[in-house]
């Protein structure tokens, strides 16, 4: 973006490849990054592509400009840029119309709109799904337009990292994020080396630093350091260390970013991630004093709590040992000599 002033970017792609969605993801990262956007709908076509943008807009907390009566995707463009930086906003993020495929009206209604407004960067939304389409898109928007980066979305597999490579090699563009989930604040900067280094098996270390300094809740960390102390670490916790760990996008993520991890097919990852749900509701259907103090489930009160849950005795049974597990882990660390044991352990590593 542009360091000093009003920056806006224009955001073109086919349709199906997540760009309104990707709108909102983009204008979350801004906000993050100390921006202030709004987001402009001049997708004049699509049935509900402006409130589908409303929509986005209000679950990042970020205004968007409509003008349902126009038909005219510059005219709209414009009275965006005037309302934005009228109300001291310094960046505006302008969805477009897509196509089934690349027509000579879309490319024309595009370039219109560039001429117009004069962009900062033109960037291109491709699915990463879609293999040598995306290629293709990106090579023939580029080739009519002239784009300025590219954003490739559905990227959470390493098998997929193939098309970015590819879309750079035909446009000469760099790939500057990556939609990696869902959920907004799934968009993440593009790296090559950290690709790499998933594709072969090596991990991705550095994102996964980052995403824990950037969601691990550290008064929640201190508080939790303070019970194991005291040895103080019930139930209550061992969920707040299940929600922190969903907090940063779940144990199947997490691990594809560890070296040796990513390519290993042993790994029941998909039962890890069923029994953390399986816990939550089993915890939920817990008291307040049960939670505190396990050893009050007898064989009763689990039963209760297996009915209120859903789940069975059983399951209780296995989240009652992996929680002594955690327990006796936390003690140990908290002992000089268990913690000079474990440092010993891992030396090396």
């Amino acid at each position: 973006y542009s360091p000093k002033g009003f920056t806006i970017y224009l955001m073109v792609g086919l349709q199906g490849t997540g760009k309104t969605t990707t709108c909102g993801k983009l204008a979350r990262w801004l906000v993050k990054n100390g921006k202030k956007p709004m987001l402009c709908a001049c997708d004049i076509y699509r049935p509900a592509a402006i409130d589908q943008l409303e929509v986005v807009g209000k679950s990042v907390d970020v205004p968007v400009f409509t003008m349902r009566e126009s038909r005219d995707p510059s005219k709209i463009a414009k009275a965006a840029i005037r309302e934005a930086e009228k109300k001291g906003l310094n960046v505006l993020i302008v969805d477009t119309a897509g196509r089934l495929q690349i027509d000579e009206e879309l490319m024309e209604e595009l370039k219109t709109l560039k001429k117009e407004i004069r962009p900062h960067e033109i960037l291109l939304v491709v699915d990463a799904l879609t293999g040598q389409d995306a290629v293709n898109a990106a090579e023939g928007f580029n080739e009519a337009l002239g784009i300025d980066g590219i954003i490739m979305t559905k990227m959470d597999g390493d098998s997929r990292g193939g098309a970015a490579l590819s879309t750079k090699k035909v446009t000469g563009r760099p790939v500057k994020f990556v939609g990696m989930g869902e959920k907004m604040d799934e968009l993440d900067e593009f790296h090559p080396e950290r690709m790499a280094g998933r594709i072969l098996g090596m991990g991705d270390m550095m994102s996964l630093i980052e995403k824990a300094q950037e969601d691990y809740d550290e008064e929640q960390a201190s508080r939790l350091e303070e019970k194991i102390k005291k040895n103080k670490f019930t139930l209550e916790d061992f969920l707040d260390q299940m929600g922190q760990i969903r907090n940063m996008g779940g144990i199947a993520k997490m691990l594809d970013m560890l070296p040796g991890v990513s390519n290993n097919k042993n790994m029941n990852i998909e039962q890890s991630e069923k029994d953390f749900t399986s816990f939550e509701a089993i915890m939920q259907s817990m008291t307040k004093e049960e939670r505190d103090n396990p050893t009050l489930l007898n064989a009763s009160r689990r039963k209760r709590i297996a009915a209120g849950s859903g789940q069975t005795v059983q399951k209780i049974n296995q989240l009652i040992k992996r929680y002594e597990e955690s327990r006796k882990m936390m003690k140990q660390l908290n002992n000089p000599k268990g913690a000079a044991r474990m440092n010993k352990m891992f030396k090396g590593f």
